[in-house]
């Protein structure tokens, strides 16, 4: 097994894959045009019945009307399976896991809501959402609507009716589909970019007979799978932070420009590009035949992209496709994406993702230099 890195003959590697790329510029504008124009285009949802939502719930009264409350929310996620519930302390902590993306909304019971109950005097229940995702939001407050009018249903006959009160409130602004699907097309350029840069020019390379001149040099097998899977990152980078930038101008995401949000924008796009790139080039690894890559860009476009949560989220999916979202890099890199771009939350709301992107890497990486052959 090699043994030892030379940084120079890596960064030899990298900077001849770079002029080579530089030079063909078309191949930069078509790893954009086809994400700019799914953003622009693409503006409907797949449909699909969304489950196993996670809800906060902050229970103040404790008494016996809150219990019924609790009841019912237990029946919905027995039954339908719209939402489970976990309880929380104070609504502060909460509202910052929602912020964080942990949960997707908050039930507030507050103290009095028992008193005001037995009372009939407009007992009120806090539904706080993450309505950066409308499907998600929508099937959540028509469940909880009509758990509130289960709850009013015994006291519409009574004389003094004490209707229960949903006060909705909404941390973010309305977003529309487009800025929602941002995300998925940033990371769709950033594949390409690995599809056609990384793994289509590797395989053009063997088959002219390129790939040969590395071949009499001493450099080893993992300095020249660490050039060549640096060097498309880097390329995934500039092609993810370009749709990012015209993207979200297009989108209207405010505040893109802030410094600190732009440094966590771009510690993504290197995470999931060296992902990506890394998945690509161990796909490839031992491919020979210069139409296999073309064939199956179609493919893996649809088993990397739709399982995502790009365009729906994943708790519309059955459970087979969500087992393929789990070990799909594309669903880490558009998670951390919205986190930054919907909610700009920092780096408590990306910190797992980049993880895992990371963690993907080194795995895929190790993969590629223990199958690649330095040989003809």
């Amino acid at each position: 097994m090699d043994i030892g890195i030379n940084l120079e003959r890596i960064g030899a590697i990298l900077e001849r894959d770079m002029r080579k790329f530089f030079r063909s510029p078309a191949l930069m504008v078509s790893s954009m045009v086809f994400p700019l124009m799914q953003l622009i285009v693409l503006g409907y949802a797949f449909g699909g019945k969304i489950k196993n939502i996670h809800v906060a719930l902050v229970d103040e009264d404790r008494g016996a009307e809150s219990r019924t409350l609790r009841e019912n929310l237990k029946s919905i996620e027995a039954g339908p399976k719209t939402f489970y519930v976990s309880d929380y302390s104070s609504v502060p902590d909460a509202v910052t896991d929602l912020r964080a993306g942990f949960v997707r909304a908050v039930i507030h019971i507050p103290h009095d809501y028992s008193r005001r109950v037995l009372q009939h005097d407009r007992p009120r229940i806090a539904f706080i959402e993450d309505n950066t995702d409308n499907f998600v939001t929508s099937q959540l407050y028509e469940r909880v609507q009509q758990l509130a009018a289960s709850l009013n249903a015994p006291l519409i006959a009574g004389r003094l009716p004490a209707a229960i009160d949903m006060q909705v409130v909404e941390v973010y602004p309305y977003i529309e589909y487009i800025k929602y699907l941002l995300s998925g097309s940033i990371a769709m350029s950033i594949f390409i970019v690995a599809m056609i840069g990384g793994g289509i020019v590797f395989i053009d390379d063997k088959a002219r007979g390129l790939h040969e001149g590395y071949l009499v040099t001493p450099i080893r097998k993992a300095e020249l799978v660490l050039g060549l899977n640096l060097a498309g990152a880097l390329k995934g980078v500039m092609a993810g932070l370009t749709i990012t930038l015209i993207g979200g101008l297009i989108a209207g995401i405010d505040r893109l420009w802030e410094p600190l949000r732009l440094f966590y924008l771009l510690l993504v796009l290197s995470a999931a590009s060296l992902a990506m790139i890394s998945f690509m080039f161990l796909v490839m690894v031992r491919v020979t035949d210069p139409l296999v890559p073309r064939a199956i860009f179609g493919v893996l476009n649809t088993l990397l992209f739709f399982p995502s949560g790009a365009i729906y989220p994943s708790e519309g999916f059955p459970v087979w496709l969500k087992w393929i979202s789990v070990v799909d890099p594309f669903t880490y890199a558009v998670h951390a994406l919205k986190n930054l771009l919907l909610k700009n939350t920092g780096f408590e709301g990306i910190y797992f993702d980049v993880f895992v992107l990371l963690g993907f890497s080194v795995l895929l990486m190790s993969a590629c230099i223990a199958l690649f052959q330095r040989q003809i």
